[in-house]
């Protein structure tokens, strides 16, 4: 990653459930490109923040205001010179519907997928998060994965973060060289 910092020409929200490491990966991929990173955790109402640190799952009501705050972001970035880059579960697809939804600048979700395995033990030894381990379960049945129908980057989940960051930079530079 040397020489000029390349522009982003989309929107990246990099997806996934509890424990995937789209904050890290959002960062990142922020960082590389010079681009504005959204976390979208740091949006939630403060009655869904409790509401998952006693355990108990958000339902599709607790998640529309917090779909809609991301949202706005992201449009207001349409005429920004690059685009953005956002962390958000985007667990169903009527969610990734609601989070493009008048956002005029093309918009892929890089779809972090692991093992339960790998989720789990990233879950148990993360620290000052407010998403507990017990509701991996919950996300883990929430999640509708990404159709091929979908602008999506599916990146496999392997512990190794910079192979994950350098699958998802090598996607993005082969689908923006094509166009």
């Amino acid at each position: 990653m040397t020489g000029t910092t390349p522009v982003l020409k989309r929107n990246l929200i990099v997806m996934g459930v509890s424990g995937s490491g789209k904050t890290t990966v959002g960062e990142r991929l922020a960082a590389h490109f010079g681009a504005p990173f959204i976390e979208g955790d740091k949006l939630h109402p403060p009655e869904n923040v409790a509401k998952m640190s006693a355990g108990t799952p958000l339902n599709d009501d607790d998640r529309l205001p917090w779909l809609k705050a991301i949202a706005t972001r992201l449009a207001e970035a349409d005429d920004a010179p690059s685009g953005v880059v956002a962390a958000c579960s985007s667990l169903k697809r009527s969610y990734r519907a609601i989070l493009t939804s008048g956002v005029a600048r093309r918009t892929s979700f890089v779809f972090l997928d692991g093992s339960h395995a790998l989720l789990a033990e990233r879950m148990k030894t993360r620290k000052g998060h407010f998403m507990p381990a017990s509701l991996l379960e919950s996300q883990l049945a929430t999640l509708e994965r990404p159709g091929d129908d979908e602008d999506v980057i599916r990146i496999d989940l392997d512990g190794d973060i910079d192979a994950e960051l350098e699958a998802a930079l090598a996607t993005i530079a082969r689908e923006d060289a094509a166009n």
